[in-house]
């Protein structure tokens, strides 16, 4: 019997998780479909338990569903406690594993993708909320110089580098105001199509600024080259967690190169 997989959101009609994993299927010869679920924002639990029942093996979770997903799991990995929020689920005997796979796919893009060497980087993460918490961790593991988070409310910054400790710092966003090696953007600003208010001295010569959201050019991305700083979208993030994702559920590996090179040209 093909094994069904799915990612659940709201909204969800613009994903192209499905695309991505039909594509690691065929690469990987895995007897799979996996497909969009648009659930209720009061009813995600019932809806994830319709799939479940229904035989689902596993599930990726989105906007705004990632900590409701944690609080549903009844067993998580020590990536998803860290991170506070679930993006992936594994349905076993109807029982929900969670982990999270966001932190992993950022580096992996920045590092394998973009050439960047984290190691004793200068690192400025914006936003305090779900997407931010799932980066943290993977981020610290690669040992930078620095890494601070900025958050338009400063408290919850504050708050979400003392989760974390080891050495992170905590600010609001306009407080922000020297030169990063690194810049990402994690606020939900580019999804409203709006800019954080940031001063343009957190950007030098050689800074990369990279924005978790992909599919356009969005306003912190135009402001940054505006500033010098180099680019890049969140396109090469979402296929790597997505890779990361499939290993855990499949147990092999997919080439992610060609994967980011279609979704690319389309």
């Amino acid at each position: 019997m093909t094994d069904r997989y799915a990612v659940f959101g709201h909204p969800i009609a613009h994903s192209k998780s499905p695309l991505i994993h039909a594509q690691f299927a065929r690469q990987t010869g895995q007897d799979m479909i996996y497909e969009a679920i648009l659930a209720p924002l009061d009813g995600f639990a019932e809806s994830l338990a319709q799939f479940g029942a229904a035989g689902g093996c596993g599930a990726n979770v989105t906007v705004p569903f990632k900590e409701q997903a944690f609080s549903l799991a009844k067993t998580r990995t020590p990536r998803a406690e860290l991170a506070g929020a679930v993006n992936t689920l594994i349905i076993e005997d109807g029982a929900l594993r969670g982990d999270n796979t966001d932190g992993a796919g950022l580096v992996a893009d920045l590092t394998r993708n973009l050439g960047l060497s984290l190691g004793g980087k200068r690192i400025l993460l914006l936003g305090a909320g779900g997407a931010a918490r799932g980066v943290v961790g993977p981020l610290l593991d690669q040992e930078p110089a620095r890494l601070v988070i900025a958050n338009r409310t400063a408290s919850k910054a504050l708050d979400l580098a003392k989760h974390f400790d080891r050495g992170v710092e905590g600010c609001g966003l306009d407080e922000a105001d020297t030169p990063f090696d690194l810049v990402i953007n994690a606020t939900a600003a580019s999804l409203e199509g709006q800019l954080p208010p940031l001063c343009p001295e957190i950007f030098g010569p050689g800074s990369l600024a990279y924005d978790m959201m992909y599919g356009t050019d969005t306003l912190f991305l135009q402001f940054a080259r505006s500033h010098g700083a180099e680019t890049a979208d969140g396109l090469g993030m979402l296929v790597e967690q997505a890779a990361e994702a499939f290993h855990l559920w499949r147990g092999v590996r997919p080439d992610t190169r060609p994967v980011i090179a279609t979704l690319r040209s389309a």
